[in-house]
């Protein structure tokens, strides 16, 4: 549980719905109303991000750039190098020594180091052959000699000697024997199915104490360190086949120079079949092997410089996993898949903190009941299509310029909430607070005490809003054929008729809303079924069915008046023949007749009919023009975003 503390500032609601729920769900409106369904639109949120957090996205990017940081840093490096300059050292060393020397066997030996091949591979071979006169050449020789070892070692086995500073002759024979053991353990395994036998437990444990100098870290069980075996192994090939071919057979030649151990090599084969055998399709993605000192490829990090590179083609690896973790393009895949610990080695906290954080957005949305799962997709509940409404309502709201209410004579004045300033003449109830407020704030303003009593002048005097109307039913018509997303309209249409809804709802509960979404056919809809995943595919824009179910749905609705609200991007191309759907384009002179005929019982009905057509084609302004003049309705052409605002604004008007 996790809370957020901000400074008060008069505007925060403590009983106000859950902090973020409606910031959340305005994020996703679009992609909901788009017909995405809740699950692809927590998806595409996810993807860009809250406020002030990184998302999916960012994530990923800020990997990319890692891992082409560190692909940049392997082509750079030669593995060889520092064994070339060392190698180099050593020889000046033993020509100055030898330089102080006047015998024939001196001379010999110059000429010997002076026909030294001029390759890596090569000079230690001809340096492991020479008698050396320099002790400190010599010294460093066998240090080098020892730190090849180690190095080629760590490159392939760092999980098991990763705990030796250096790797002498007789460090082979004890790897080669801790190798002989583990392979035992797979054959063991091997030998039972694939499955672990009784016993493994207890025999890992004692593998363990046996080779404890030889083991870094603690792995749990025969999986974890095979496991880190495999993915190190990957990572090593990954290395080697990355080489250039004269590098490649150098570095085979080097090996083969320093670890002159049958045994050794025929335990590293066994080991490589059984890793082959544990994982045919690769390693695991696991959780990597962190660098001591710096990270892999990069200056400061620990290991020689050929187990740096394998270090390096590891972490690239790992970076890849994580950049398809992060993007899910794989059946079944969820957040969860994200390895976090990984990610807070590459990215740190802040990354881990904002991906908790976008975990939690499904999770809280179906919490505050805006949502909920349903057929294994993320619906909104008729809550959380309110909660969508509302914020449409207050933002188109916020561009609707608001005339004070004048009384009407009639029925029962309502307040509005609102306060406007006293003209002479006026009817309403005084707003006492906010004329006596006014009257303090302009005495503070004439720089005069605002204590004591307080004097009312007629320009302090505010009055409360009320109007007068009486109860509406109002069926919003909205086109949902194919051409609305093709052409823009859907998202905004949509969100217009969740914000009339919340008006309606919140507002002016005495009235009534009927949805109708017609295509090819019509039929009643609930706010939340706005929400749903996908779109209709289908063509054909039959009004004649949508004016008839309106017609049907306000004639038993009690309400004195009654209204019917169309918007839509086309004329009518399908009409009911007999209960079927009949479409053609261009429209048949039937289709339109049928049409015009609903349209006029509507207006028989004293229904009043208002039409905003999105598109300004000839052939729908043409039947425009016909409609308003056979029902004395109004059509308008105007886009969707405004239409919304018209309807908000001359709502009750």
């Amino acid at each position: 549980m996790r809370s957020r503390y901000v400074r008060w500032d008069g505007r925060q609601d403590p009983l106000s719905e859950r902090a973020g729920i409606g910031e959340t769900l305005e994020r996703i409106t679009d992609d909901l109303l788009m017909g995405s369904g809740g699950r692809q639109a927590v998806r595409n949120l996810q993807q860009r991000g809250l406020p002030g957090r990184q998302g999916l996205a960012d994530l990923r990017r800020s990997l990319a750039r890692r891992r082409q940081a560190i692909q940049q840093q392997i082509q750079r490096d030669d593995p060889l190098a520092d064994l070339a300059a060392e190698l180099d050292d050593i020889v000046a060393l033993e020509r100055a020594a030898l330089a102080g020397r006047d015998d024939e066997d001196a001379r010999f030996a110059e000429l010997d180091l002076d026909t030294l091949p001029a390759d890596p591979a090569g000079r230690f071979r001809g340096l492991a052959q020479h008698d050396f006169v320099s002790p400190e050449a010599e010294e460093r020789f066998a240090a080098a000699a020892d730190q090849l070892r180690k190095d080629v070692l760590d490159a392939h086995l760092k999980a098991l000697t990763g705990a030796l500073e250096s790797v002498t002759a007789d460090d082979v024979q004890r790897i080669a024997a801790m190798l002989a053991d583990l392979n035992q353990l797979l054959a063991a395994r091997a030998a039972n199915g694939g499955e672990a036998p009784a016993d493994e437990p207890e025999r890992f444990e004692e593998f363990k104490e046996r080779h404890a100098d030889l083991i870094p870290g603690d792995p749990a069980d025969l999986d974890e360190l095979i496991a880190l075996l495999a993915e190190r192994a990957a990572a090593a090939q990954a290395f080697l086949d990355a080489l250039p071919a004269e590098q490649r057979a150098q570095l085979q030649d080097l090996a083969n120079q320093v670890f002159d151990d049958l045994d050794l090599e025929l335990q590293l084969h066994q080991l490589s079949g059984n890793l082959a055998a544990a994982y045919p399709h690769g390693p695991p993605a696991g959780d990597g092997e962190p660098s001591a000192t710096g990270e892999p490829g990069e200056p400061g990090a620990a290991g020689g410089p050929i187990s740096q590179l394998v270090d390096a083609h590891q972490r690239a690896a790992e970076l890849e996993e994580l950049e398809s973790q992060l993007a899910g393009e794989y059946h079944g895949a969820t957040l969860d898949d994200i390895d976090e610990e990984a990610l807070r080695r590459h990215l740190g906290d802040d990354a881990v903190r904002d991906l908790t954080e976008l975990k939690a957005i499904e999770r809280e949305l179906e919490a505050s009941g805006a949502a909920r799962v349903r057929g294994g997709e993320l619906e909104l509940t008729p809550r959380g299509a309110r909660l969508v409404g509302e914020k449409a309502l207050a933002r188109m709201m916020a561009r609707v310029r608001r005339e004070p209410a004048r009384p009407s004579a009639g029925a029962d004045p309502e307040p509005t909430g609102q306060t406007r300033p006293w003209q002479f003449g006026d009817r309403e109830p005084l707003a006492v607070q906010r004329s006596i407020t006014n009257a303090v704030l302009r005495r503070a303003g004439e720089g005069r005490p605002t204590t004591g009593a307080v004097r009312l002048d007629p320009d302090d005097l505010e009055v409360q809003e009320q109007e007068v109307r009486p109860r509406i039913a109002t069926a919003l018509l909205l086109d949902l054929s194919f051409s609305m997303p093709l052409r823009g309209h859907y998202v905004p249409a949509k969100r217009m008729a969740l914000a009339l809804h919340a008006l309606i709802e919140g507002h002016h509960r005495q009235d009534s809303l009927h949805l109708i979404g017609f295509s090819d056919y019509a039929r009643r809809m609930q706010p939340a079924d706005l929400t749903a995943a996908g779109f209709e595919r289908v063509y054909g824009t039959n009004m004649q069915h949508a004016f008839l179910l309106a017609r049907r749905l306000l004639a038993h609705d009690p309400r004195p008046v009654k209204r019917v609200v169309m918007v839509t991007d086309g004329e009518p191309t399908a009409h009911l023949v007999e209960g079927e759907t009949v479409f053609n384009w261009p429209p048949l002179p039937e289709t339109l007749e049928a049409t015009l005929r609903e349209a006029m019982r509507l207006a028989r009905a004293n229904i009043e009919l208002d039409v905003f057509l999105l598109e300004d084609e000839p052939g729908l302004l043409a039947f425009a023009e016909r409609l308003a003049a056979v029902t004395g309705g109004e059509v308008v052409r105007m886009d969707a975003e405004a239409a919304g605002r018209t309807v908000l604004a001359d709502y009750g008007t």
